[in-house]
Order: structure tokens, then sequence, then C-alpha cells
């Protein structure tokens, strides 16, 4: 299950209910458990078949109510520490889950924003990530490249550069991200450009 993130092996079977516990409090947050949430579920975090049985259950005591999503984010933090990469690809797993059903709620938006702060993450990957799952929500592409405004354009296209690289799907792999979720890399390429073209467009000829 997940295996983007690969955590201890004497800690994979903490790390597994606490991701599907924290996953089904996500889908949760905004009052009902959709049948579409629970296909992004997993569509993201693949579970195997001889462990189908105990995953269920975990989501189906977890769905009951977001109480507890803080304690299980915490344990999760604990488990990988200064390892925000692996963090921020678990973040972006739940945003999928989360407008999965066509609509993101400000209760979704409080209970990512605050997985983000236990996480360690920047404010700044919080803003970047919802701005390209969230449809209303137009993206910043100073946003989306991690950039200020004011940068000069010759830093801009290393932090452009830079992103190109991490997002390349054999960088991904390389990092343990499963081909399930290949779909998502190729999104995130997609507003990488796209941020790049309009500053690129903007900056004086």
């Amino acid at each position: 299950m997940f295996d983007k993130l690969r955590p201890p092996p004497e800690r994979s079977v903490a790390f597994t209910i606490a991701v599907i516990a924290l996953s089904a409090k996500m889908a949760k947050a905004d009052g009902l458990v959709t049948r579409d949430e629970v296909t992004a579920f997993r569509e993201v975090f693949q579970i195997a078949q001889a462990d189908e049985a105990g995953a269920a259950k975990v989501f189906n005591l977890a769905r009951q109510d977001v109480a507890g999503f803080e304690e299980y984010a915490t344990r999760i933090k604990a488990m990988f520490g200064a390892e925000t990469d692996a963090l921020s690809d678990l973040l972006e797993g739940l945003f999928h889950i989360a407008i999965a059903d066509g609509e993101y709620h400000p209760n979704e938006d409080a209970f990512l924003g605050r997985v983000c702060e236990i996480f360690g993450l920047t404010e700044r990957c919080f803003t970047t990530m919802r701005s390209r799952f969230v449809p209303d929500a137009k993206p910043d592409p100073y946003t989306v490249l991690g950039v200020e405004p004011d940068t000069p354009l010759e830093e801009i296209r290393r932090a452009y550069r830079r992103m190109v690289r991490e997002t390349h799907p054999d960088v991904m792999q390389a990092r343990g991200v499963p081909l399930e979720a290949a779909r998502l890399a190729e999104k995130r390429m997609v507003d990488i450009n796209r941020a790049w073209d309009e500053i690129k467009q903007a900056a004086p000829a």
C-alpha cells in the first residue's frame, strides 16, 4: 500500500493503519463519505488483495467521524520526520480524495490545512497544491513554482527546471511512487509548465 512512502519495515503496519484512517477521516470531513471518495482512495493508495478485509474494517471504523485525525497525522509525521517529499506526496493523495465528489468543502480545506501544518509543510506548499486540485482556485504561477513575484527571471527559470526534474516519472519511481499514481505527476507537470509559460510571457522583453 502506498509504496511511495516506504516506512521502516517495523512500522509498516502502524503506518498502513494510520494512512487508511487519515484518508477515511478526510473523506468524512465534509459530512458524507461518497462512493467517489472511496474510489479515489483506492486509486492513490494501493492495497494488496490479502489485506482488503482488514483495510476495509479500519476505513469503515475511521469514517464514522473526523475525531482523532490529528493524532494519525502526528503518527505519520513521526515516522518520516524531515522527509517532507514523502509527506507532500501523502498530502497530494488526500487532496485527490477531497475533490473526488466534485466539491471542495470548507471543512475539507480546514482539515487539509491542519494536516499540512502537522506534517511540517509550508503554507506555500498547501496553497500551491490547493490551486492545482481545486477547480475554482485560479493557480497563481508564482505559487506553483514556489517563488515570489519579484524573484529574478533566471532564478525562476532554475526553480522551474528543478521542479520539472523532480516531477519526472523516472525520479518519482526512484522515490517509490507507484505507476498508479502517475496521473497525479502528469497533472503536476502540466501546472508547472503552464506557470512557467505565464511568467515568461509576462516578463519584460
